[in-house]
């Protein structure tokens, strides 16, 4: 089946951070998990570029916005490809389809009679755009926004294309009310049935003067503001940032420019921080339906990262810099612990201890000692010629496989990543009680005196011991990617499945206790997942 997954674009601003690029890992596993399991899936990322703070800074280093994008972009991308984050598309707002969705959205909602002209008067963020009165903060005597701090909002008057948002009041309250409710989880879709009862205000969808940003397309009379060329008309201004940024998703999916309409639309899953809940459960839902399409099947929002219960931020300078992380983690290992640090679905602390902690523990000790334990006792006993896993009524670990197979599944298909982790880990724990309990080593000791009767007990320990590993190393693929792969060949298996997760194996026909045939001799066993001091990493500002 298809699948459609998408993450929120970011401003670029700047060079991402690890809390920024959370989100993407987190979509990343769901969509190789999704290409495993046999789904044809698009998954896009991508950045957002059109806003007042962009244009601003590019003057401040003397750089045409464009070019400061460019440069920003080509971070992001570089960021994207150390995390091993395998996107179908990365959109940039600034693509040429994407200004031709953006126009036709407007064209749509116009003809509907939902966008009209009036006056905007209020506060304005430059890295986020219009606030409401109840929605700013004070710091010291300036007005900031929440999710800014340090950022003074401007006080702006401008005569601005609104959308009806107003008229679409009940439609959200009904579709938000749906079982299951399409926006997850339960509580974040309680946040905005609250806001949605409050009543509903019209938003501004366009900006006065500058250059920087989409041409509106339309005159005040009505008229097409675009020219032949497809530039605009100064005194229609652009289309306001937020607006513009939401179409992206429908931009991806092809709109409008397949003559087939869009096949990939609606998205399966929106994935985006709990900061713009709004803009994508209220305001996104009612452009779609204005301009005569679905809106999205599910919206997952997931909390932040936090650095002693603050939002980690560049502003703040509390961030973690993922290329030190890879460094000192290696991709897989920042993976890991980005999602298993973090409940997906909340707030969560995040330091450079509490990482260094969850790599030792986890994959240092638990899953890369299993596997080097598994390999070498294998390697000594029986050379490359290792011995198959005992069937599965035989096998105590079986059980406990199947167990954590289904709790894995469950947790994935909830969304819940922490929880998919966490039940795998569970399995490793069991993997690692049954060496403890079955002494392989001694087994080994017996086996070389001649003991035959030990030697076929050890045979069928190591034998589900490195089944085990196969399969914790399949089912964890889709975060550890690189590390699933290379044990599966030390186990002497071919590994199916592409840099990105494709294949033409489903993950369910190797998923059982003992479905894959060995291709190979076993490997020369090697440390996965190497210990690490606590050593803090330099971080850059860059």
């Amino acid at each position: 089946m298809r699948y459609y997954l998408t993450t929120a674009i970011a401003y670029a601003n700047n060079k991402p951070g690890l809390h920024t690029l959370y989100e993407v890992i987190g979509a990343d596993v769901i969509a190789r998990w999704r290409r495993m399991g046999g789904d044809e899936v698009r998954f896009l990322t991508g950045t957002d570029e059109y806003s007042v703070n962009i244009a601003a800074r590019a003057e401040e280093e003397g750089l045409s916005p464009k070019a400061f994008v460019d440069r920003n972009v080509a971070l992001f991308k570089e960021s994207e490809a150390l995390l091993l984050i395998t996107p179908d598309r990365f959109i940039r707002t600034t693509d040429a389809d994407h200004t031709l969705a953006a126009q036709e959205m407007v064209r749509r909602s116009f003809a509907a009679g939902d966008i009209y002209l009036g006056t905007y008067e209020g506060w304005y963020c430059p890295n986020e755009g219009f606030r409401a009165a109840g929605d700013v903060v004070s710091e010291g005597s300036a007005t900031v926004c929440p999710n800014h701090p340090g950022v003074p909002l401007q006080w702006l008057k401008e005569r601005n294309w609104f959308f009806r948002l107003s008229a679409y009041q009940e439609r959200l309250e009904a579709w938000l009310t749906q079982d299951p409710s399409p926006v997850q989880p339960e509580y974040r879709r309680n946040e905005m049935l609250g806001f949605i009862r409050q009543g509903l205000e019209d938003f501004s969808i366009s900006r006065e003067g500058g250059s920087w940003g989409i041409p509106f397309p339309i005159h005040e009379d009505g008229r097409s503001a675009l020219s032949a060329d497809g530039s605009g008309d100064p005194a229609a201004g652009t289309i306001y940032v937020w607006y513009d940024a939401l179409i992206n998703y429908l931009t991806g999916a092809g709109f409008p420019a397949e003559p087939s309409g869009v096949p990939w639309w609606p998205a399966d899953l929106h994935i985006i921080g709990k900061d713009i809940n709004r803009f994508h459960s209220v305001f996104w839902p009612a452009m779609l339906w204005s301009a005569g399409l679905p809106a999205p099947k599910k919206i997952w929002v997931h909390g932040w990262l936090l650095s002693s219960g603050e939002r980690m931020s560049k502003s703040r300078g509390n961030f973690l810099d993922p290329d030190s992380a890879v460094a000192a983690l290696g991709a897989d290992g920042a993976r890991f612990v980005a999602l298993r640090e973090v409940p997906f679905d909340r707030d969560g602390d995040v330091s450079w201890d509490s990482i260094i902690r969850r790599y030792n523990a986890e994959l240092a000790n638990d899953f890369g000692n299993l596997v080097n334990r598994a390999s070498t006792l294998a390697s000594r006993a029986f050379g490359g010629d290792a011995p198959p896993p005992r069937a599965a009524g035989e096998s105590p670990l079986a059980a406990e496989w199947e167990s954590a197979r289904r709790k894995s599944e469950e947790a994935m298909n909830a969304l819940a990543l922490h929880e998919w982790i966490g039940s795998l880990w569970e399995f490793v724990g069991a993997a690692n009680r049954y060496v403890d309990a079955e002494k392989p080593w001694e087994l080994v000791k017996a086996a070389k005196a001649g003991d035959a009767e030990a030697r076929a007990r050890l045979a069928g320990v190591i034998g589900d011991l490195l089944e085990a590993c196969r399969l914790v190393a399949l089912f964890a693929a889709p975060v550890i990617p690189t590390v699933s792969e290379k044990i599966w060949k030390l186990l002497g298996h071919q590994w199916p499945y592409d840099a990105s997760g494709h294949g033409s194996t489903l993950r369910s026909d190797l998923a059982g206790w003992g479905s894959a045939t060995r291709s190979g001799p076993l490997g020369e066993p090697t440390p996965l997942f190497p210990r690490l001091d606590a050593d803090e990493p330099t971080t850059s500002a860059d």
